[in-house]
C-alpha cells in the first residue's frame, strides 16, 4: 500500500498520537475496524494489518477533522467494499447506540420538564428518527447491495446491471436530514424552558451534535467519495 499524502508526517507519527490531538478519529477509525490498543503503529501500519488502503483512510480523517477533502489517485473503485462497510458501521453506530441514548436523556429530561413545550421535543425526536431509519434502510436494502452489483460487474462476477436503476437515484433519495436534527438542537437550546435540568439538557445537547457532527462526515462520504466512484464504474459497464 502507498503513502498517504494527506497528512503530512502521519506515515512516521503514532496513530495513537494522532487520535489524542483529535479524540473524533476514535471513531473514524472504530468504522475502519481499526480498534484499540493503536499501540505505536502509524497510519501506514494499522491500515496494512486491517487490510485497507491508507489513502482512503486519510481521506476520510480529513473530513472528520474538518480539513477540504483531498483526492488522489490512490483511492479506487477498488475501495468501494471497504467504503461500503465503513457506512454500513456508521448506521449501525445511529441505529444500535447513540439514538438509543439520545431518547434516554429525552425520557430523563420529560421525567424533570414539565413544560408544554416537552411533548413537542419528543414527538419532534421520533418524527426525525422515523425519518432516518427509513433512510438508512433504503441505503441497506436498496443502495449499497446495488453498488455490490455496480462492484462486482467490474470483476466479472455479476451479470450485466439493471438499467432501470442509476446512483443518480440514490443522490436523489440522499436527503438533507441534517437540517431537522440542526431545528430539534435549536429548539432544546432556545426555546424549551428550563426546570432545573441544565445536566441533562447539557448531556442531551453534547450527544445531539456529536450525532449531527458524524451524519454531515457520512453524508460527505457519499457525496464526495462515493457516488463519484459508482459513476464512473456504471459508464464503464453501460458504455
Amino acid at each position: 500500500m502507498g503513502r498517504s499524502p494527506d497528512f503530512p508526517g502521519i506515515e512516521q507519527g503514532s496513530l495513537a498520537a494522532l487520535v489524542r490531538a483529535d479524540n473524533r478519529l476514535l471513531l473514524m477509525l472504530e468504522h475502519f475496524e481499526i480498534l484499540l490498543p493503536l499501540r505505536e503503529k502509524t497510519l501506514d501500519e494499522a491500515c496494512r494489518d486491517a487490510g485497507i488502503n491508507p489513502e482512503l483512510v486519510a481521506a476520510v480523517a480529513r473530513l472528520y477533522i474538518g480539513r477540504r477533502l483531498k483526492i488522489g489517485t490512490g483511492i479506487t473503485s477498488a475501495d468501494l467494499p471497504a467504503i461500503i462497510r465503513y457506512l454500513k458501521s456508521n448506521h449501525s453506530f445511529y441505529l444500535d447506540e447513540i439514538f438509543p441514548e439520545i431518547r434516554q436523556l429525552i425520557g430523563q429530561l420529560a421525567a424533570s420538564n414539565r413544560s408544554e413545550e416537552m411533548p413537542l421535543v419528543q414527538k419532534f425526536f421520533e418524527d426525525y428518527y422515523r425519518e432516518v431509519e427509513e433512510h438508512l434502510k433504503y441505503e441497506n436494502e436498496i443502495a449499497f447491495p446495488y453498488i455490490g452489483r455496480v462492484f462486482e460487474n467490474t470483476t466479472g462476477e455479476s451479470q450485466p446491471l439493471n438499467t432501470e436503476y442509476s446512483v443518480n437515484e440514490y443522490r436523489d433519495h440522499h436527503d438533507d436530514i441534517e437540517q431537522k436534527l440542526d431545528d430539534l438542537i435549536r429548539l432544546l437550546i432556545k426555546y424549551l424552558p428550563g426546570q432545573n435540568d441544565q445536566k441533562i439538557r447539557r448531556d442531551l445537547f453534547n450527544k445531539l451534535n456529536e450525532l449531527d457532527y458524524d451524519l454531515r462526515v457520512h453524508s460527505m462520504i457519499e457525496d464526495q467519495i462515493l457516488i463519484p466512484l459508482v459513476e464512473s464504474l456504471e459508464k464503464k459497464s453501460r458504455s
